[in-house]
Formats: structure tokens, sequence, C-alpha cells
């Protein structure tokens, strides 16, 4: 009788065991798994646009680390598809440098773009090349530089270049900037167009002044 006791006992025990087990083994999945989250879309960068002043000081703290008495003696913009020229900026413009002490001048690079083909954004220059004689004469200090591309820009717009851009809205303007050695001026020309053989007509500006000073195809 005790045994039979003990046994009861025992298989209540079991019972107990084996209800706890049941109630604390993980729930069956449902089967169904959550999807990863899709990788954010990369951010697409905007060019930056300079004026010709803007991109002129960058190059010359440049250049100066290249040869302390570099100065400018041409400037120049780039068409391309992040910008027209037109309002006065670009996303790329190039200026070369001379030292007169080295006889050598440098080529300099000011990229806002964002063109696999075009330089990398930011400052870069080319090898240095042996200038000529008359480099010297073409030579300019860069503080007589106060009429900036974008303000050249407007002076030709008055003086004939929107009547252009009425006929196409769409007309690549190209600005170059140089010391003008008969005048003794520096000038900007505004040209419309992408080189002189395509050119609608062009304008030259007093780049110290801001006066118009003629026009020419």
């Amino acid at each position: 009788m005790k045994a039979n006791r003990v046994t009861g006992i025992a298989a209540i025990l079991l019972s107990g065991v084996i209800l706890v087990a049941c109630s604390s083994s993980p729930s069956p999945s449902s089967g169904s798994t959550a999807s990863p989250a899709p990788p954010p879309a990369p951010v697409k960068k905007d060019p930056v646009l300079y004026t010709g002043k803007s991109c002129l000081s960058q190059m010359a703290s440049t250049a100066a680390r290249w040869q302390p008495d570099a100065l400018p003696f041409h400037l120049e913009s780039a068409v391309n598809e992040e910008s027209n020229g037109q309002g006065g900026k670009a996303t790329i413009w190039k200026a070369m440098f001379a030292s007169p002490t080295r006889g050598t001048y440098k080529t300099f690079t000011c990229s806002g773009s964002r063109l696999k083909e075009s330089p990398a954004m930011g400052v870069n220059s080319s090898m240095e090349i042996a200038s000529g004689g008359n480099v010297a004469g073409q030579i300019f200090q860069q503080y007589a530089l106060t009429t900036d591309s974008d303000k050249a820009y407007e002076v030709g717009q008055e003086k004939g270049g929107a009547d252009l851009l009425k006929k196409n809205p769409q007309q690549p303007i190209v600005y170059s900037l140089d010391w003008d050695a008969k005048n003794r001026q520096l000038v900007w020309i505004v040209l419309y167009g992408t080189s002189r053989a395509d050119s609608k007509g062009f304008g030259v500006i007093d780049a110290s002044t801001g006066k118009f000073l003629r026009a020419g195809k």
C-alpha cells in the first residue's frame, strides 16, 4: 500500500515536469521573415559654379606655394554640360601663372565639376613649362581685377548680348581675362560662342572699372 502511494506521488511529479517543459518550449515560428531595409539611395552632389575672380583667387594661392613670385597672365572659362557660361559663372576655369625668376609657367585649373571627364574638384596644376619672352608683357596683378565675370556678363547683355540670348536661350558664353599691353588695361572678353570660329559676337569690358570698351564679331 505504501509502495503504491509512492508510485502515485512520483507519477504526479513526473506529470508536472512534463507540463512545465511543454509550457517553456518556444512557440513555433510563423514562417515569415522580415525583409532587410534597402540601402539608401546615393546622394547626387551638385556641381559648384564659380565666377572668374573667385577661381583666380584660389589658383593664385596654389601658385604662390609653387613660386612666391608667380603672377597670372591669362584666365578663361570652359563650357560643359553643367554650365553654358550664362550669368558669368562656370564649373571649370583655367589660368596661367608665370614665375619671372624661373622663366617658367604653369597652367592651373579650378574645378567645381562633378563630370567624370572633368578635372578633379579643387585646384589642380600642370607640369612646369619654360615661358617665352612675350609672357613678361602679359603678366598682370591680381588686385587689378575688380570687375568680376558676372558683372562683365551683365554689361555684355546690355550691349547686345540679350538679343543673342533671345535667339538662342542656350547660347554658350566663354570668358577670358588678359592684359592689354597696348592700352595698359586688364580686360574681359565676353565671347558668345565656344570659340572665335563659332562666335556670334563678343564684348570687351574693362576689368578694373567695368566700363564697356567695344564689341566685335
